[in-house]
């Protein structure tokens, strides 16, 4: 831009403004935390490769081999056999499948449960805050691992019947911390414009409160998926979630138990799977958590 004048030619630059969107945003900030984004991208490896373990896995995962039992990783092994002689990377593959489908549907529901409590809660206020949140206490009390393993001994412990008890015991976090959120956002102005033209109660909540709420759900979804695994892992190994021959990392390792000194290599690598991917979805969530925080994004 020039300014003609009797002091001659005057040029001010014109500053170019950048605009960038929210998520253009979160997703440079996430980028920023190294050890989450490669935590991201092994996830997704090793998603990928259990849920591709039809096309990858060098032996069907019930393949028996009396000849070959308890084998040590070997080339045509490459992490050994089992008691029944069944490839255990092949066992480990398809067992992911299972447990990483339990963590992120378990999660799923839970969070969502726990975002519809709290989101009520917090909006109303009053009766429904108090009674929803005795209502939460109360299931906290509650101690998880033991009424999972008596509620999984009566459900035959299939797949779908885990993963509603893993998602419906789990979502008291998430209601409190929603609960929090949305007593603080329905005092913002925005809430209260929208009130004044007559939006109805569903439609702030669900279009005004939640979208800006989305970032703690976003991270309590992603650390539910950790815990999700470990306590399928857990019911597995004490014999009450998926029963053999389906794999899970669970129960293999449950299978394992006797030779754990003997045959190291039938603990450690299901050992390491449940390791690998709840640290990973434990880095990604907290470079979630930083990128989606306000107060952390410029640091």
């Amino acid at each position: 831009m020039a300014v003609a004048g009797r002091l001659g030619e005057i040029k001010i630059p014109l500053e170019k403004t950048r605009f960038v969107s929210q998520r253009r945003l979160v997703w440079e900030n996430f980028k920023r935390h190294k050890i989450a984004v490669i935590a991201a991208i092994l996830f997704v490896i090793m998603t990928v490769a259990c849920y591709a373990a039809p096309l990858i896995a060098p032996y069907e995962f019930d393949e028996i081999n009396l000849s070959a039992i308890r084998q040590p990783p070997s080339p045509e092994h490459w992490m050994g056999t089992d008691d029944l002689g069944r490839d255990l990377f092949t066992r480990i593959l398809y067992g992911g499948r299972i447990s990483i489908t339990i963590g992120i549907m378990a999660a799923l529901i839970g969070t969502s449960l726990g975002a519809f409590m709290g989101a009520l809660s917090g909006f109303y206020g009053g009766h429904v805050d108090n009674g929803l949140m005795r209502f939460t206490d109360i299931a906290y009390s509650i101690p998880t691992l033991p009424l999972l393993i008596v509620l999984s001994s009566f459900s035959n412990a299939a797949v779908p019947i885990i993963v509603l008890i893993i998602g419906f015991l789990s979502w008291m976090p998430t209601a409190r911390v929603v609960r929090g959120s949305a007593l603080s956002l329905k005092q913002k102005e925005f809430v209260e414009s929208a009130r004044m033209i007559g939006a109805l109660d569903r439609t702030i909540i669900w279009k005004h409160i939640m979208p800006n709420i989305a970032g703690p759900i976003i991270v309590g979804t992603t650390l539910a998926v950790g815990s999700a695994i470990i306590i399928e892992s857990s019911l597995s190994f004490l014999g009450l979630g998926v029963q053999p021959p389906t794999p899970t990392w669970g129960n293999m390792l449950m299978d394992a138990q006797s030779t754990m000194a003997s045959k190291p290599w039938l603990t450690i690598f299901p050992g390491l799977a449940i390791l690998f991917i709840v640290l990973e979805v434990n880095f990604i969530g907290d470079g979630l958590h930083d990128a989606l925080d306000p107060t952390l994004r410029n640091r």
